[in-house]
């Protein structure tokens, strides 16, 4: 059975292999063409229609196996592949089953597993999933079209990209074979999972994430990471599950900068975004907390206390990164017996409160952690107790890090994983799909980034720290008051309506205990030094 590929030939001499595209479920290959028009420049693109969507027939029975065996015959000896969505699904699978026809992956939109699996809750809650399912079964027509809205939904121009989304929808004549196909292909989506995979992928690879997808949550973003640390995770900034209809000169750059073998940042395209915290609500979320912080920093005392009782060495010149209130300045001067000790902050409101009641450091600094206002070799330990999981560029902190510190310097530090408040997030999920709970990087991550800058770990522990309240109120006021409530890009405006937050009280009742209503805290811990010889 063939398919129908429409290939975009370009003026380029033979530079780069081909680019083939896969579009996602419930479109075809028109819906990939703009992109193509915005790479065509510099290699030939090939767009294809999957087997019962646009102009390729449907199968009397679909697989995956099947297509894949399809797209093996029908594409050329080598090229790169990139998939949105369905389409990102299965390049990924084409790419670990035929590894010598891919020389680069790119996804769109695409997840590891796209409804929750045990591990993976970043993803579709599965509910969600078995409603839309059945529901395509009875309604198709309609429920396609709800689709479609969904995929326009977090476009900055919402209503113009729905009605050109509805020009590209792959309707056609939605007979009973074409029927059979979408649904196979909907029940595939809804068990397949990629996290094997794309663990074993050799090939270069870039995950494009969008920053308002409706459809694939952006703080995917750090899990896909985790999966396997040499693929590149860049997030598209305003911007929905069609990010390349939304961005498409972004998406474009991003692309083409990938295939040249140069790493993408936040520099090189003004509307991408490697982060999905929000700096600035971060640091105003804190400095609004600091009269309230210490009284209720049940978790942070007592974590900071047990990463205090690392530091056994002497050092003269201190650095508190993440110093807040300066809660710790006293024991980390008498640990250390220190002649210097700087508290450095993302937020001003800390420190000034911190200035104001505490006099033991010697300098106080408003900085990001990624962009350290400090001279290099300047310090001979840094202290960093629950503050580095405000950093998602985990390539700049440790490498700032690793150049503050002079040879032999020592860093401990203290930090949350992505288990952090997974009761809360769990309940969230029963409610709706916004991003409600702060996600952070996993230890693996942590542990790599730090090997990577060229520090060498001497002590590496993880531990789950689990604290109750009497209700969800009470939670909620304690995360309000130690500033550390929902941050990320990506999270919910506006006010939280009655009917909402008695769902959410309901779900977590789900998880009372005796002792009260748990929540759960993944603390990372950290030793590294710094060797005594650096080149």
């Amino acid at each position: 059975m063939m398919l129908y590929i429409n290939v975009f030939p370009s003026g380029a001499k033979g530079t780069f292999e081909p680019m083939v595209m896969l579009h996602g479920w419930g479109f075809d290959s028109r819906a990939m063409a703009p992109l193509a028009r915005a790479l065509q420049p510099w290699t030939d693109v090939w767009l294809v229609d999957l087997p019962g969507f646009g102009r390729s027939a449907a199968p009397l029975r679909w697989s995956c196996e099947q297509l894949l065996q399809q797209l093996a015959d029908a594409l050329p000896k080598r090229c790169q592949l990139l998939g949105w969505s369905l389409g990102g699904n299965l390049a990924t699978l084409f790419s670990q089953r035929y590894p010598e026809r891919v020389s680069r992956l790119i996804t769109l939109g695409s997840n590891a597993c796209f409804v929750v699996k045990p591990g993976w809750p970043t993803a579709m809650a599965a509910e969600v999933n078995r409603q839309f399912n059945a529901d395509f079964g009875a309604r198709p027509a309609a429920t396609a079209k709800r689709f479609v809205a969904l995929v326009a939904t977090g476009s900055p121009q919402p209503q113009e990209r729905l009605k050109q989304l509805r020009q590209l929808h792959s309707d056609g004549e939605l007979d009973r074979q074409r029927l059979l196909s979408w649904r196979a292909a909907l029940d595939y989506l809804a068990v397949n999972d990629n996290r094997a995979p794309l663990q074993q992928l050799h090939c270069p690879v870039l995950h494009v994430l969008a920053e308002q997808d409706a459809l694939v949550p952006v703080n995917t973003a750090s899990a896909l990471t985790a999966l396997n640390a040499n693929h590149q995770v860049i997030t598209i900034a305003k911007a929905g599950h069609a990010m390349h209809l939304d961005q498409p000169d972004t998406v474009a750059q991003a692309i083409s900068q990938f295939c040249a073998g140069k790493s993408n940042t936040a520099d090189t395209a003004v509307n991408m975004c490697h982060q999905q915290l929000d700096k600035r609500h971060i640091a105003r979320s804190f400095s609004r907390a600091a009269t309230t912080y210490e009284s209720v920093a049940r978790l942070q005392r007592a974590v900071g206390e047990q990463l205090l009782a690392t530091v056994v060495a002497p050092a003269s010149r201190v650095l508190d990164l993440g110093s807040g209130t300066g809660m710790f300045s006293s024991g980390l001067r008498r640990a250390t017996g220190a002649d210097y000790h700087c508290a450095l902050d993302l937020a001003e409101g800390m420190l000034r409160y911190g200035r104001s009641h505490n006099p033991e450091p010697d300098a106080w600094l408003c900085a990001d952690a990624e962009s350290l206002p400090l001279a290099d070799s300047s310090m001979d330990l840094v202290f960093s107790s629950l503050a580095i999981q405000w950093c998602e560029n985990l390539a700049a902190l440790f490498s700032e890090l690793y150049r503050v510190l002079a040879p032999a310097g020592r860093l401990h530090i203290a930090t949350l994983g992505p288990g952090t408040l997974n009761e809360l997030h769990s309940a969230w999920q029963q409610v709706d799909q916004y991003t409600h709970v702060n996600r952070f990087v996993p230890s693996q991550s942590l542990f790599a980034a730090a090997c990577a800058a060229g520090f060498v770990p001497s002590s590496q522990q993880v531990v789950v720290e689990t604290l109750y309240s009497p209700s969800l109120i009470a939670l909620s006021r304690e995360l309000k008051g130690l500033g550390a409530h929902n941050v990320n890009r990506g999270r919910r405006l506006g006010l939280t309506g009655r009917t909402r937050l008695q769902l959410l009280q309901n779900a977590y009742e789900q998880h009372r205990q005796p002792r009260g209503l748990p929540a759960s805290y993944e603390v990372v811990y950290l030793t590294a030094d710094k060797p005594a010889s650096c080149v």
